[in-house]
């Protein structure tokens, strides 16, 4: 398979997920029933705006929202499970083999690095170059190994963290809106970043009043990475501003 592109998809999410959102917190504010409530939410303004001003961040957590994510790398994988209010679903190298006889050229996929990408041709196929070593020493012990699914989980070892996967993972629209705050940031790694940027897109598209305002933590304060800032703060707000205005 050889180098691979990030491919996200929004699989599924909460259907009326801001209609749901206000119902909940207007339960917490009104003695009406639920029923009630749930028939004139159309009608009570922006309840995502009011909560955020609110601090009241709990009534997010009611909708949620599945993304199916594809040619990322292992690298990728250490640093999005880290986000524990969420649910993975990945590729296991124990059960799925990456032996040349998987892929129809006989490496496994995996994640060139945009600064090697940077630096041209020759340095991509260079990295290409190492990727079919590492091919090498796989099928080598999964041959020395007896051969199997059996071997692929030791077998694995010698892959390295370019070695591209594919996850399914489902968070709320509140731990989406802290992971878009956390992994926005321009200081972020460049590959989780991409992946954040294009989840974030898509949430808006399917619930633009719930992902009003997201974005990295400068876009609604200030800066909080003091002397390790990017220096760009005035660019980032003006890009996730226009991009919730849309």
């Amino acid at each position: 398979m050889g180098a691979v592109d990030i491919k996200v998809t929004l699989l599924r999410h909460t259907a009326g997920a801001e209609e749901l959102l206000a119902t909940a917190a207007r339960v917490c504010y009104s003695a009406r029933t639920i029923e009630e409530i749930a028939a004139t939410v159309d009608e009570e303004g922006d309840w995502v705006g009011r909560l955020a001003r609110m601090g009241h961040h709990s009534p997010l957590e009611h909708a949620v929202f599945t993304f199916g994510v594809e040619g990322v790398s292992r690298s990728l994988l250490a640093q999005v499970t880290r986000h524990r209010i969420a649910s993975f679903s990945v590729r296991s190298q124990r059960y799925v083999g990456e032996t040349g006889r998987s892929h129809p050229d006989g490496v496994f996929s995996y994640v060139v690095p945009q600064s090697i990408q940077a630096m041209g041709p020759a340095y991509v196929a260079e990295f290409a170059a190492q990727m079919e070593k590492m091919q090498e020493w796989y099928n080598y012990w999964v041959e020395a190994l007896g051969g199997g699914r059996s071997t692929y989980e030791d077998a694995r070892y010698v892959l390295p963290n370019a070695a591209a996967t594919s996850l399914v993972v489902t968070m709320n629209a509140r731990e989406l809106r802290h992971f878009f705050r956390l992994r926005l940031c321009q200081r972020a790694q460049w590959e989780i970043r991409d992946l954040a940027d294009k989840m974030l897109e898509l949430a808006r598209a399917a619930a633009p009043r719930l992902f009003d305002g997201a974005g990295p933590a400068c876009v609604g304060g200030a800066c909080p990475e003091g002397e390790m800032t990017c220096g760009r703060l005035a660019e980032v707000r003006r890009r996730y501003a226009s991009e919730g205005g849309e």
